[in-house]
């Protein structure tokens, strides 16, 4: 069974349609509403309600997709919430763990920093999103930080071989923002390729609407 891209099929014809009541997408919503009830249960030091919420979270991210694949329910809508839904809920976690005192100040910078350069960047050659495909690299990445986070929470209860999760956690943590940095890197890469590549067809990269025409 793939990990990634699963619930690939190879009998059926995907279509990409532009509906945004989708299974999928209803559930990348739920995860944005579980978000804030996670910050609330740390800040009030419950901790194993939170790696519980944090665990669901860290779930949801891969049953969407599975759905998507497996019931030909890909949406264009789905394409960019998705991942924005991956991100910012990444950011606000990790800031909510370094600002509770559970998780390092490297773990936010690490993390936040690609994601504001990755961001200006967008913004000044595509006035937003440059449509990029998420890679191997990029979910593998995100699965270590969304492994890793709950164990950091986990080590905080007490009678849990506290050391020994906190240990675990931090290795994995240290691995996914070494993979965050070096996806930001080649997604910045993809970036300055695509706004040439479009460049060169003579596509105004900013305008959108254009790419479709060409």
């Amino acid at each position: 069974m793939r990990l990634i891209g699963a619930g690939t099929r190879d009998d059926i014809d995907y279509v990409v349609t532009d509906r945004f009541w989708t299974v999928p997408n209803v559930i990348t919503l739920a995860r944005f509403c579980l978000v804030p009830f996670f910050v609330w249960l740390v800040f009030t030091q419950q901790y194993l309600a939170a790696f519980i919420v944090l665990a669901v979270l860290s779930c949801t991210d891969w049953v969407d997709g599975y759905i998507a694949r497996r019931f030909n329910q890909i949406s264009t809508v789905g394409q960019w919430l998705d991942p924005m839904a991956d991100r910012l809920s990444l950011m606000v976690i990790v800031v909510t763990m370094v600002l509770a005192g559970i998780a390092p100040l490297w773990l936010v910078v690490s993390v936040l920093a690609p994601d504001l350069v990755l961001g200006i960047t967008a913004l000044i050659l595509f006035r937003g999103s440059p449509e990029l495909e998420v890679t191997a690299l990029g979910k593998i990445r995100t699965a270590l930080l969304l492994v890793g986070t709950p164990l950091l929470l986990l080590g905080q209860v007490p009678g849990l071989a506290e050391d020994a999760l906190t240990v675990a956690a931090t290795i994995l943590l240290g691995l996914g923002c070494a993979g965050h940095i070096w996806a930001a890197g080649d997604y910045l890469a993809g970036c300055v390729r695509k706004h040439r590549e479009l460049r060169k067809r003579g596509i105004d990269p900013r305008d959108r609407a254009s790419w479709s025409r060409a």
